[in-house]
């Protein structure tokens, strides 16, 4: 138990770091908002927090100048895709090596926890050379099916569903149900942390990609967000409140699917450290 000067002592750091951290978002927030002759020439005082002329004139030249529309259908596209079909796959493989006993389990999760230290990075150039091979270069797929399957999000469901009583299943056994009503019906409602998780973290990781589209997209028809503001970086003319428009607006689908799924990963995050 903290004494009666510590509180206030562990309050105010904390709100000190959190003030750091979000010091560059109110920095782009109100750069956004502001002339663009005035983002950089106040950007050495507090002034660089508050907008002193309130305006929306940059996040129209954002859509005047590139098709941003499309290029933010893009990203939800792929991550949606990613996310989506990424949570029922991986929960099913958890499920599998949690709960299910079956001959090479082991031998395959261990394969599954190995390739967890493999960065993307590593095994790039062989994948893109395998997907030009195929002819999925500049379409969603190239984007979507590499990243479907990921070792973490299964080790995660993992984890979760070991821990779960087995009188679940063993309950919905005696009722006649089979393997897969019983993950649907009784598993899956009684696992909405890990997979609020998972979420969020794979959505995190995949809507700031940036290395991966870069080598398979070369259009605008299948460009994502993260590769479309480095190419409004470099058109001129180079306008820092328009990149900040820009970068605000990519900003804002990630803020929305923490506050969808907070509520369960904050019980996820909670339920994690009362184990450990």
């Amino acid at each position: 138990m903290m004494t009666r000067w510590a509180r206030p002592l562990v309050y105010s750091t904390l709100l000190l770091f959190a003030l750091l951290f979000i010091s560059p978002i109110g920095f782009m927030l109100a750069g956004s908002m502001k002339p663009d002759a005035l983002v950089l020439a106040e950007a050495g005082g507090w002034r660089a927090f508050w907008p002193t002329a309130l305006s929306l004139d940059n996040y129209r030249d954002v859509f005047a100048r590139v098709d941003f529309i499309r290029f933010l259908l893009n990203s939800l596209f792929i991550n949606g895709m990613i996310v989506g079909v990424g949570l029922l796959l991986n929960s099913l493989a958890g499920y599998a090596f949690a709960r299910m006993a079956w001959r090479g389990r082991d031998l395959l999760f261990g394969l599954v926890l190995a390739v967890m230290i493999i960065p993307l990075e590593a095994i790039a150039v062989p994948l893109f050379y395998m997907v030009s091979l195929l002819g999925w270069r500049d379409t969603y797929l190239v984007q979507i099916l590499p990243f479907i399957a990921n070792a973490f999000s299964i080790y995660l469901f993992y984890t979760f569903f070991i821990g779960l009583p087995r009188e679940f299943e063993e309950a919905a056994c005696i009722d006649g149900a089979g393997v897969l009503r019983t993950f649907f019906s009784i598993i899956v409602p009684n696992a909405k942390p890990v997979f609020a998780t998972v979420a969020i973290l794979t959505f995190l990781t995949q809507w700031g990609a940036y290395l991966w589209p870069l080598m398979v997209t070369s259009g605008e028809s299948v460009r994502p967000l993260p590769l479309a503001i480095a190419t409004f970086h470099s058109l001129p003319p180079l306008q820092w409140g328009d990149i900040f428009a820009f970068g605000v607006m990519m900003v804002l689908p990630v803020l929305a699917v923490f506050l969808l799924f907070q509520r369960w990963f904050v019980r996820s995050v909670a339920a994690t450290g009362i184990k450990g």
